[in-house]
């Protein structure tokens, strides 16, 4: 969670595996966005290493969907310097799995399980063409790991609603990543379900990195071990350091700047 410096392409084989067994997953130094205005972000650092739980939280409109898009390649810096894996996010996201918080499925398509999942594995490799029996072993591996194995034939619209996020997961899963990251995870989750997930979430981070944006500070705290409290700037913490008096000091911090900006609705900067 310090500070760091832009990695420095390896020169040799035995430099390369020296080199990313120090390198963090995610580096970030001196980054700032906007969206053609005012900064969305302004002068990020941050470093997140391998295996990290890690929960991105603030208020709305902090910036904390953006920092995960930032991640993933979707938007650019305005300024300063983001890889994942040593690389731009862009070319790293082959190695990333990914949940939106807004999924666009039609409930009413008759699509099942496991043609969900395995939306997966699409670009990854795959020419046009059925599935592969990797791509299928990689689908059914995921659903079992994510204890959906005996609904992967059933619709997609006959589970409810913690099934369906647990289907998402395991799609993702599919990809086979090395780093998961979820934008709001338990959004719409009654409690039990968001619990539930939870657990899943912390089985995975036994053999993956997971980043997730979450907006129960209180409740995500019991689970994660670094907190990222994004509103324009960055501050991390380790859960293990959280007292009332850092949570305070965190959400005290002064609020950035109104904007409005007609082709980015706030919603869309949470």
């Amino acid at each position: 969670m310090s500070e760091v410096s832009p990695p420095v392409a390896p020169t040799s084989a035995s430099s390369k595996t020296s080199t990313a067994a120090r390198m963090p997953i995610v580096a970030i130094e001196r980054m700032s966005f906007s969206y053609d205005g005012p900064s969305v972000l302004e002068n990020v650092n941050l470093a997140l290493e391998e295996r990290d739980f890690v929960s991105i939280v603030g208020p709305n409109g902090g910036g904390k969907t953006t920092l995960l898009k930032l991640m993933l390649g979707l938007l650019y810096p305005t300024k300063g310097h983001l890889h994942v894996f040593g690389l731009p996010p862009s070319i790293a996201r082959f190695r990333i799995g990914y949940v939106s918080q807004h999924v666009h499925l039609d409930l009413q398509f008759p699509v099942n399980v496991i043609d969900v999942v395995l939306m997966g594995r699409l670009g990854h490799g795959r020419v046009i063409g059925p599935y592969s029996r990797v791509d299928k072993a990689l689908a059914e591996k995921a659903l079992a790991e994510l204890g959906l194995a005996d609904h992967q034939h059933r619709p997609f619209s006959a589970l409810s609603g913690g099934q369906r996020q647990r289907a998402l997961i395991a799609r993702a899963l599919a990809s086979n990543p090395d780093l998961l990251l979820l934008d709001e995870p338990t959004a719409n989750l009654d409690v039990v379900s968001e619990r539930e997930l939870y657990e899943l979430l912390r089985a995975l981070n036994e053999r993956l990195t997971v980043i997730l944006v979450s907006h129960d500070l209180n409740f995500v705290s019991q689970y994660v071990r670094t907190l990222v409290y994004v509103k324009r700037t960055v501050v991390a913490r380790p859960t293990s350091d959280l007292t009332t008096e850092v949570i305070r000091e965190l959400y005290q911090r002064e609020q950035p700047p109104a904007h409005h900006n007609p082709h980015q609705s706030e919603k869309g900067l949470a």
